[in-house]
């Protein structure tokens, strides 16, 4: 940490070149994880996996590149690579608070989670927090059972790909667009121009088989559960409440991260077990309803995580993604 402040008391003086250290430059090798007890006693432990945030395959660049952070799959890949080792582990409670994100990585962290249940034959249960929509409800359906908070957000059950078109910004500014391609669908989804009709289907193709696979784990993972009567409803990626979700099926009850802890236990068969969680090294977790993941900031505390329904690293990002993802504000 120390040499932390060193860059950024000589930042000034480097003549307005900035360095990006990684965390590897800092720590000299990767933070190892470190296990938590946050509750509880006993020899059985319950592992408290937390999906915080947009959902990303990427890292996660903080405090202008200074910080970066594991992406949510590799931080939620290597705690469950860790608990596969530890015999003691009897469960897992996924809590969730997210919009949703990629949809790579939300299907990956599903498969993820899907295997080591079934490696480990162990119960998951899922605690929805404020929001659990999109990528975030498809992460729960790896769950066997999901419980949303009574004030939780979820649903959004579909696919969005975000664009830009600055056409007609280009002609008032008088720069035009000189790019050169191999062929007529290559720059698919420019923003230096507008889509061509045959383009717009082909995306939609790309949109459709995405949301096809969406709905077909909801329908593996819920079938039996699901109002058929609102699948239109279910499906056309509106948001619902948490008595909403529970009388159309998506969810199993109402309850809060205790419950699903409870629930856990009882599904494991114990009469006590202690939470834990994993940090790396130097992070905290003081109790169950801290964030878990990043490496440290100053003082040891956790990274602000950003909760918001749309991640602001989207409008700077340099090709189109298609996203599991709940984003207000399409008119």
């Amino acid at each position: 940490m120390r040499r932390l402040i060193a860059l950024l008391v000589s930042l000034p003086l480097l003549g307005g070149c900035v360095v990006v250290l990684t965390p590897l430059d800092w720590f000299g090798d990767k933070p190892e994880l470190v296990e938590h007890v946050v509750r509880g006693e006993g020899d059985a432990k319950i592992l408290l996996v937390s999906v915080d945030g947009f959902i990303s395959d990427q890292p996660t660049q903080r405090a202008f590149g200074l910080i970066q952070e594991a992406s949510t799959l590799d931080r939620v890949a290597a705690e469950l690579k860790r608990a596969a080792d530890d015999p003691a582990v009897r469960g897992v409670v996924l809590r969730i608070n997210s919009p949703g994100g990629g949809v790579t990585a939300s299907d990956e962290i599903f498969h993820r989670l899907r295997q080591f249940a079934a490696e480990q034959d162990v119960p998951v249960v899922a605690a929805l927090g404020s929001v659990a929509a999109s990528g975030g409800y498809y992460v729960a359906l790896a769950a066997d059972e999901i419980l949303a908070h009574p004030t939780t957000v979820t649903g959004s059950i579909g696919v969005i790909l975000v664009g830009l078109n600055i056409d007609g910004l280009m002609d008032k500014i008088g720069v035009t667009d000189e790019t050169f391609t191999s062929g007529p669908h290559k720059d698919l989804l420019s923003p230096l121009r507008g889509v061509t009709d045959e383009e717009r289907d082909i995306v939609q193709g790309v949109l459709d088989s995405l949301f096809e696979r969406f709905v077909t784990v909801v329908d593996t993972r819920r079938g039996d559960q699901l109002n058929e009567d609102r699948r239109a409803a279910i499906t056309d990626g509106r948001i619902f409440s948490a008595l909403q979700a529970e009388s159309l099926g998506l969810v199993d009850g109402i309850g809060r991260l205790d419950d699903a802890i409870d629930r856990v236990r009882e599904k494991a068969g114990l009469d006590s077990a202690r939470v834990i969680r994993y940090t790396r090294e130097g992070g905290r977790a003081d109790t169950v309803y801290s964030r878990s993941g990043g490496l440290p900031t100053a003082g040891g505390a956790p990274a602000q995580v950003n909760i918001l329904p749309l991640d602001l690293s989207l409008s700077a990002a340099s090709s189109a993604q298609f996203l599991y993802l709940w984003r207000p504000g399409r008119e």
